[in-house]
């Protein structure tokens, strides 16, 4: 006897829905279904940076000093961009766009800092690298000491970035730009080196990421006598995946303190160059990118998160039909 096999089930589509008139009225959706390529973004995938310090890292950018008003100028190198995220004061992840600081240093006057410029370096030079997430947590006019274990600043830190990264995500690096206001005081300036070494000892025990990358700024002006002896403490600070940005030389506003908008963006240009040192060109074989060098591996920042399911969509209508056979 011949096999029968292709024969029995030489059955077309019209008639397949003959007899399901239901069946026959999705068809259009199902073909739909099965040509749609569907992009699946994971939360899983967000690339957390912190921003913290005083107010040059929160950003003084365009701010009068007489009128304490911001002049509302954001550069080119800083527009937002869907891709670049923020954590507001109500802990919820927002498109990104200055003052980035607007409702966190809330008694000061923010204009630009070196946040947005940063986060779109850093996705001008790696195009695959996926969202960006800035979790601003700077105050004007802090002390070290006031960034202690403990106290207010260092706790609400943690408490922020323990949110950015509910439903997933990799904590890429702290950006720390701090110290114009332990220049006013020898007794703060020589205990700087110790104390600015125990926060950053104290914050990656904290987050469980012993080896976590720090971008640190040093300083380009203070508020006291005592600059070089806090720039000294920085430069020659010596922590495993510490990199040491130098902002001296950057042009500052009017009260000689705190950096222009065109300063705070060639900052954050350099401080996406400094991170980006961390970070190989392309990715290895396994497809997993061990940034913390030896701490728990994070997403490949090659696009991953966004997914095209055309294959998945076929099999599911080639299923549906086949099971109506």
């Amino acid at each position: 006897m011949k096999s029968q096999r292709g024969v029995g089930r030489a059955v077309s589509v019209s008639t397949i829905f003959k007899f399901n008139p239901i069946m026959a009225s999705l068809l259009p959706l199902l073909f739909v279904f099965a040509i749609q390529p569907w992009r699946v973004t994971s939360e899983q995938y967000k690339n957390i940076f912190i921003l913290a310090g005083q107010s040059n890292m929160a950003g003084r950018g365009g701010v009068s000093e007489t009128t304490a008003t911001w002049d509302g100028v954001v550069p080119p190198e800083s527009q937002p961009k869907p891709s670049i995220l923020r954590l507001n004061a109500k802990l919820e992840l927002v498109e990104a766009q200055e003052p980035l600081h607007a409702d966190i240093d809330v008694t000061k006057t923010n204009g630009v800092g070196p946040g947005m410029a940063f986060a779109n370096t850093i996705l001008e030079k790696r195009p695959g690298f996926g969202v960006v997430g800035l979790v601003p947590c700077a105050i004007g006019g802090t002390n070290i000491s006031e960034w202690e274990r403990g106290k207010v600043h260092y706790t609400r830190m943690m408490k922020r970035v323990k949110a950015s990264l509910q439903g997933g995500g990799a904590l890429q690096a702290l950006l720390w730009y701090q110290g114009e206001s332990d220049t006013l005081l020898l007794s703060d300036a020589q205990s700087y080196r110790t104390r600015l070494a125990k926060f950053f000892l104290d914050l990656r025990a904290d987050l469980n990421s012993p080896l976590l990358p720090i971008i640190q700024v040093a300083l380009a002006s203070g508020e006291g006598p005592y600059i070089d002896t806090v720039r000294e403490a920085q430069l020659d600070m010596d922590l495993l995946n510490l990199r040491t940005v130098d902002a001296k030389g950057l042009p500052l506003g009017p009260d000689g303190l705190h950096l222009t908008t065109q300063a705070q963006v060639h900052l954050g240009q350099v401080m996406a160059d400094a991170f980006l040192q961390f970070v190989p060109t392309s990715l290895p074989k396994n497809n997993v990118l061990p940034i913390h060098n030896g701490a728990p591996p994070t997403r490949p920042h090659n696009g991953a998160s966004q997914i095209y399911m055309i294959p998945i969509s076929i099999t599911f209508l080639t299923i549906v039909s086949l099971t109506l056979l």
